[in-house]
């Protein structure tokens, strides 16, 4: 069908539509017919679904609803490459020319003879670009990372065979696509791996990240399971407000059975394999069925990947004896270059190099901190159309540079300290990783959501704080409202808020006299008086998707941020001395 319609060689087919069957058909359709398959974040606005149809060329634009083809329909007059819209979703409104439906779409290739296709499959080779990946750059526009065909099915195998997927031939896996497959992850984990190894594929509902994705891993029980933190973070949450309204009994067995989980998994960790029966008591009075309460029963594999999680949501899990492995990667390494396994992990490290790969910690301080690089055959062909961007991200010796900052223990395992671009370097030529910091905040103060430092090119360290909000299901956007869990941490301080703006607008004594204690302790642990924070200021809204604060995977945005709240970062500095 793409063929009937002229797809050119080399030429985009994008898709803009919620994870469904025939997502994959048109991303596989694409790349046999001799095209590259291109997905477009379902977030985009118009202008950004046009930068990447246009940077692609784009002939054929597959979306899933009228409400995508509306994006696409503004910007149709500035695509001079595009020769057809399909729409697979939901019947068409309108009728229109070049516009199809699914069926039709699927009938068009019934004229287009095997032969024809047969061809342009032979004529392919594995060192040709197939798939392009957009990475939502912080700053700048998107840059089309280029996969070929050879990065993807070795990367789909070797990933696979290190985490030790079974082949259908023996055991069924199965997984739920939800996570957006114009993301590396979802790509490597819902199609290719999955291919490779005949795993069945279950799509989620597209409000899955608005709470349906548990209902779904319930009917489903898949065998393997990739959250980005979010989604890790949102059931910690919601598990922890269910626990808050259960009876004293059943409270006090929890937090036994957490601490037996927590102690028995830490000593797993470290090579301790004895079966405490204390342990054995709580998998069946406890950790059972809390798996089967959110759908993990049959759950071996639990991943988390794409952005930072913090220690207290792997404790967390782990004290109910579900251990998240994390993985560490970028879309210019095909997905994965590092993944835990269960024999072979550390928290808060990301694990050891998938079996191929090789990692280079380049230019070392005396911790042994580097910024991270890779070689392997999952390294990337380069960006399209982008010379000198792939100049700087491949070294002449083809290491990879990541612009992520780490360091390697004495057993190999990797972890990530930072961002070199994240770095803050303050008035004094102090380097400080911002993440740590925040973390800590964020543990010593629950009732905070989103924690960002600033203080580049500054005297002192200083930061922005929201606080646990409710979020409006269909927008997305977060409401004044404090969640159930946010509202309990007020009242056991004594305060009666049970909004964001009521306690701004008080400056709440308890609440504010809280979060100080809390940055004061954290304070305490700082490597300097350069790392410690000064000031710190409320915001009335939390960080979101929609508000343009957070990428497509909850990344946090730092210059979106910066710019948004440029005013309150000034009035911090405002004043011209240094606070004591």
């Amino acid at each position: 069908s793409c063929l009937q319609l002229g797809l050119e060689r080399f030429h985009g087919v994008c898709i803009l539509g919620f994870n469904s069957a025939e997502w994959f058909i048109a991303d596989i359709g694409a790349i046999l017919a001799g095209g590259f398959a291109v997905g477009i974040y379902t977030t985009n606005s118009p202008e950004a679904c046009h930068y990447v149809a246009e940077n692609c060329s784009a002939n054929v634009l597959v979306v899933e609803n009228h409400k995508q083809l509306q994006k696409i329909l503004e910007i149709q007059h500035k695509l001079p490459h595009l020769k057809a819209i399909i729409q697979y979703g939901e019947e068409l409104k309108e009728k229109r020319p070049n516009l199809y439906s699914w069926s039709e779409f699927m009938d068009l290739g019934k004229d287009v003879p095997d032969t024809q296709l047969r061809e342009i499959i032979e004529s392919q080779k594995p060192n040709q670009c197939c798939t392009l990946i957009y990475t939502s750059g912080t700053t700048g526009q998107p840059k089309g990372v280029m996969l070929s065909h050879d990065n993807l099915t070795w990367t789909a195998a070797a990933a696979g065979r290190f985490i030790m997927l079974t082949d259908a031939k023996e055991k069924q896996e199965m997984v739920v696509s939800y996570l957006p497959l114009s993301h590396v992850a979802a790509q490597m984990s819902d199609i290719w791996s999955a291919m490779t190894f005949g795993v069945q594929v279950f799509f989620a509902q597209p409000d899955a990240l608005k709470g349906t994705l548990v209902d779904t891993l319930r009917e489903v029980r898949p065998t393997a399971f990739l959250g980005v933190p979010r989604v890790w973070e949102k059931m910690e949450e919601k598990m922890k407000s269910i626990g808050a309204k259960s009876s004293a009994l059943r409270r006090k067995v929890a937090s036994w059975a957490k601490g037996v989980g927590l102690q028995t998994n830490l000593k797993r960790m470290n090579g301790y394999s004895e079966v405490p029966v204390n342990f054995r008591l709580a998998r069946h009075l406890v950790y059972k069925k809390v798996r089967k309460a959110i759908g993990l029963d049959r759950c071996t594999k639990c991943y988390t990947g794409a952005a930072p999680i913090t220690r207290e949501t792997l404790e967390f899990f782990l004290s109910l004896n579900i251990p998240v492995f994390e993985l560490y990667g970028m879309s210019e390494s095909s997905g994965p270059h590092t993944i835990s396994l269960p024999h072979a992990f550390k928290l808060t490290s990301c694990g050891k190099e998938i079996t191929g790969c090789r990692t280079l910690i380049h230019k070392p301080d005396g911790d042994g901190n580097g910024e991270i690089c890779f070689s392997g055959r999952h390294i990337f062909m380069g960006y399209l159309n982008m010379e000198e961007k792939t100049k700087e991200a491949i070294d002449e010796d083809g290491w990879l540079h990541s612009g992520d900052l780490g360091k390697r223990d004495k057993d190999g395992f990797l972890y990530i300290t930072g961002r070199i671009k994240e770095l803050i370097i303050t008035a004094g030529g102090e380097n400080v990783p911002p993440i740590p910091i925040e973390d800590a905040v964020k543990e010593a103060v629950p009732i905070i959501s989103n924690a960002m430092l600033v203080g580049d090119k500054a005297k002192f360290l200083a930061m922005l704080l929201t606080l646990k909000c409710n979020v409006d299901v269909e927008t997305g956007e977060p409401g004044d409202e404090l969640t159930l869990e946010a509202v309990e941490y007020c009242q056991k301080l004594g305060s009666k808020a049970t909004k964001v703006s009521e306690i701004i607008s008080s400056k709440d004594k308890a609440i504010y006299g809280a979060i100080q204690k809390g940055i004061s302790a954290v304070n305490e642990g700082a490597v300097s008086n350069a790392q410690k924070v000064q000031k710190w200021v409320l915001l009335e809204k939390d960080f979101s998707l929609a508000g343009g604060e957070l990428g497509p995977t909850m990344k946090l945005k730092r210059p979106v941020v910066a710019q948004k709240y440029q005013d309150q970062i000034a009035q911090f500095y405002a004043e011209a001395d240094t606070p004591t």
